[in-house]
């Protein structure tokens, strides 16, 4: 290959005994020996060179030489996909691997990507967030028809504005049996998410607490993943018990066990985010997953993954690295061909780097100023977000903007009078919620807030439509990720977006992490094999996962 191993160690860790397969000279004999993930080998000297062994035995620090044994150099165990991350969360899920598809809003996150998932053993779940209960019980007719007893799970989003639609969505799910949910955007607890967990709680007959809805919560602050370590407050398991949505005896087991099975620590991701570096956020919440769990005394401590930015076999390799139980993607998944986006997105995605991304105003968070971040490449949708909200943050109603303002408005982003806007704003909302109607009636700012929510809430259905006329506009959730997703894919056949199939991304993903963690492993021995020996190209591994 014209390159040589850069640095050998100088003391020998002990021995190497090869067996009857002979030893393979060279460096891309180690090379080929990582990428067998299920075959330790040993690393010896050998004539000045070095040789891998995959078969005999190995002294640890023995310092005399049986006959026939070579320097050992570095020991490299096997590391297969299914055993990175916490074995727990493989037998709590019943999955093959610690990879989960995260729960992308408007059916993003499709049934065709769920079912693809749960076939291949990894958990994914359902974007229901921003759908309407009809279509959320489409999806679950769906899915659990296809899937049988395999892994799946739907999305609850926390809706400040429509709490009808949380309670709607958490009484489906009981009724269904939906037992595997993301709660995500949540700042602090609601009544509904309570219910969910505490529904159906009872004891096993030796005596151990039994939680049937299991909660991963998406988390991004400290203070919100307490809420999650602990147990539901009693104010609120009291006020639940008086309504009759759970029982006494399900609110009293309820005080032993914590709201979540799981916490995903969201670093840098697509949509809202708090664009938190991943290797300061999860630290911080294992250490209080740690000391809470410690307090609480339970049985089991809660598990900690992480998503956001996990795009590579690097980035997945790091966060495993970090601790973290298991990794949850997102962007990577809107560009694979089950995404429930549209062809006009995938391709958009393809051609970003890890700056075309940018932040812009929620539309379900609008007034609060609340951002996401999305793809800044090929739309204005960011710039004219920020726009509206400038806007809305200035004056007290649409009255108060200037004339020639409005117009440009009309003209360049809604594309038609304000006052057909505020037609079908009534139109929605006269059959989703009239109370904001009633609002706007007698506050002329949260009339113009839903008059620019109009257009942030509609971008993203641009977009997942694929509608080519609104293409300036479209809301595309993204993450700083994609470039790197782009980047390790070029010149392969995962640069084509109809190639990118969720399973065989994952697959790469896994494979190549553990790739990597052994070659890591091998360098902190003192070996190192080169820059061949700590990258994977991705290779065709639909639909099974590579041992």
């Amino acid at each position: 290959m014209g390159h040589h191993i850069q640095t050998l160690p100088t003391t020998p860790l002990g021995w190497s005994i090869p067996g009857s397969r002979p030893v393979e000279p060279g460096r891309q004999a180690v090379v080929d020996a990582l990428r067998e993930l299920a075959t330790p080998f040993a690393v010896v000297s050998l004539d000045g060179d070095i040789g891998v062994c995959r078969e005999g035995q190995v002294l640890l620090g023995a310092t005399t030489a049986p006959r026939g044994a070579l320097p050992l150099l570095a020991w490299v165990p096997a590391l297969t996909p299914d055993q990175l991350g916490d074995p727990s969360f493989r037998s709590h899920y019943g999955v093959r691997a610690n990879y989960v598809a995260g729960a992308m809003a408007n059916g993003i996150a499709s049934e065709e990507l769920v079912i693809a998932m749960a076939n291949a053993g990894l958990l994914a779940f359902f974007g229901a967030a921003g759908l309407p209960t009809k279509r959320i019980t489409a999806a679950i007719d769906r899915i659990q028809a296809a899937v049988g007893d395999r892994p799946y799970g739907f999305n609850l989003i926390h809706s400040p504005h429509e709490p009808w639609q949380e309670q709607e969505t958490v009484e489906l799910y009981l009724a269904r049996g939906v037992r595997n949910v993301s709660a995500a955007a949540y700042l602090g607890l609601t009544p509904q998410v309570v219910q969910l967990r505490v529904s159906g709680i009872h004891t096993a007959p030796d005596g151990s607490i039994v939680v049937p809805n299991r909660i991963v919560a998406k988390i991004s602050r400290e203070e919100v993943a307490e809420k999650f370590l602990r147990p539901a407050p009693e104010k609120m398991l009291r006020a639940l018990v008086e309504k009759g949505a759970i029982t006494e005896h399900e609110a009293k087991l309820a005080a032993h066990v914590p709201m979540a099975d799981d916490l995903s620590a969201e670093a840098d991701s697509g949509g809202h985010t708090d664009n938190r570096p991943m290797p300061v956020l999860l630290p911080l919440i294992l250490a209080l997953r740690d000391r809470v769990c410690a307090e609480e005394g339970y049985a089991r401590p809660v598990r900690v993954g992480v998503g956001g930015g996990i795009c590579t076999p690097a980035s997945t390799a790091a966060a495993f690295a970090l601790g973290a139980a298991y990794v949850l993607t997102g962007t990577v998944n809107q560009a694979c061909v089950e995404s429930g986006t549209s062809p006009m997105v995938k391709a958009m995605l393809a051609d970003a780097g890890a700056a075309d991304v940018g932040m812009a105003p929620a539309s379900d968070m609008f007034e609060a100023g609340v951002e996401v971040q999305v793809l800044k490449r090929g739309t204005l949708f960011a710039m004219r977000g920020a726009q509206l909200y400038e806007l809305y943050r200035r004056h007290a109603s649409l009255d108060e903007i200037d004339a020639d303002t409005l117009a440009k408005l009309e003209k360049s982003v809604f594309r038609k009078p304000v006052a057909e806007v505020w037609a079908g704003c009534e139109q929605f909302f006269a059959e989703r919620d009239p109370t904001q109607l009633d609002r706007a009636a007698t506050d002329p700012k949260h009339k113009m807030a839903l008059v620019f929510r109009w257009y942030l809430g509609l971008s993203s259905h641009w977009a997942i439509g694929g509608d080519e006329s609104r293409k300036l506009d479209t809301q595309i959730w993204c993450g700083p990720g994609i470039g790197a997703f782009n980047a390790w894919t070029r010149g392969t056949f995962l640069a084509d977006p109809a190639e990118r199939r969720v399973v065989t991304v994952a697959a790469n993903m896994l494979a190549g992490a553990a790739a990597i963690t052994r070659s890591n492993a091998l360098l902190n021995q003192g070996v190192d094999a080169g820059p061949e020996s700590r990258t994977w190209r991705p290779r065709p591994l639909d639909p099974g996962l590579p041992r």
